[in-house]
């Protein structure tokens, strides 16, 4: 059922004098900015260098302490080129995650003189966000910790050090689905070795002494069962919101949807740039966005030109009659 604008009710700022439009500053020029997205937020680069920390010490046991010494050649090819691949996929889509620019709404774009630009008729407003001088489209949400209003905004993951939204959900599930799976194949490996140990002498499976081999084994256990556990929730929650067309903001704040819902293959779709391909899979590339989606969805560039941004809000501001 399409839903007409007059029933996109958002909430409005109703006192413009906390909102100080003179005081925001105007966006920044193309020419001084950089092009990589980083979030300088100390608990989050602690968090992400661990997350490759642990990684690296998972692929260190598995070859080292179970594959290399194992007399079956075969198998120690297989496991070992498999594992690694996942592992490698990991940290690119984790790399990709930590990097994207998520979604960010033009930061200081609520400028007195931009919004007398806009030429509204009496007794329209626009929502805008206090805190970054923004003028908020619909479905953004402001994130305390990348300062910045964030379109599509799921969760802020300090894993990734980043905000999970629009422009980086796919490369976030990536990241928790093939860590996902190296948890699981690790902890096959695990057990198998294990069997092995018992049944050989424990000198000759592993180049380590015995109870050395047995602490990394259970650690590498206790670690991949952990994040197994984990990243599977976590990949089967944005599977979800991606096909109930539903972040997790909007879920926990039981909001009621003001916008047209989209089908769940398109919304899969749209995460992952375009009609299903092995791309999906592939950490390394771009969205493209080409399958046919409401134009409200459509991710605007992260600054853009006068004449851009009036096109960006005639599809995606809500702008309602204030009432008297």
């Amino acid at each position: 059922m399409m839903i007409t604008p007059v029933h996109r009710f958002r909430d409005i700022e109703r006192t413009p004098e906390y909102l100080q439009p003179e005081k925001c500053v105007p966006p920044p020029s193309r020419a001084s900015l950089g092009t990589m997205w980083f979030i300088r937020d100390g608990c989050g680069i602690a968090c992400a260098v661990v997350t490759w920390m642990l990684v690296f010490y998972a692929d260190f046991v598995v070859l080292l302490v179970m594959l290399v010494p194992s007399r079956d050649y075969v198998y120690s090819v297989i496991n070992g080129t498999l594992f690694n691949t996942l592992a490698f996929l990991a940290l690119a889509s984790h790399f990709r995650a930590m990097l994207t620019d998520p979604g960010a709404v033009p930061k200081g774009n609520a400028t007195k003189e931009f919004i007398e630009s806009l030429q509204l008729k009496p007794g329209q407003v626009v929502y805008k966000c206090p805190k970054c001088c923004s003028i908020k489209p619909d479905r953004a949400h402001h994130c305390s910790v990348c300062k910045r209003c964030i379109r599509k905004m799921d969760h802020h993951c300090p894993w990734v050090n980043n905000c999970v939204g629009e422009n980086n959900q796919k490369y976030f599930v990536l990241f928790t689905m093939y860590i996902a799976l190296i948890s699981l194949h690790a902890l096959i490996m695990v057990g198998f070795h294990f069997l092995y140990c018992f049944e050989e002498d424990w000198t000759k499976c592993s180049s380590f002494s015995p109870p050395t081999t047995v602490i990394l084994l259970i650690l590498l256990c206790f670690e991949a069962l952990l994040f197994l556990i984990f990243t599977s929730v976590m990949f089967g929650t944005q599977v979800h919101s991606i096909c109930t067309d539903e972040t997790g903001i909007e879920r926990l704040k039981n909001q009621k949807p003001t916008w047209e819902k989209i089908s769940g293959w398109e919304g899969m779709k749209l995460a992952f740039g375009g009609a299903f391909s092995l791309g999906w899979f592939n950490p390394f590339s771009n969205l493209n966005c080409e399958s046919p989606v409401p134009a409200e969805a459509a991710p605007a560039s992260e600054i853009m030109t006068q004449e851009e941004i009036e096109q960006f809000l005639a599809q995606d501001v809500a702008i309602q009659m204030l009432r008297e």
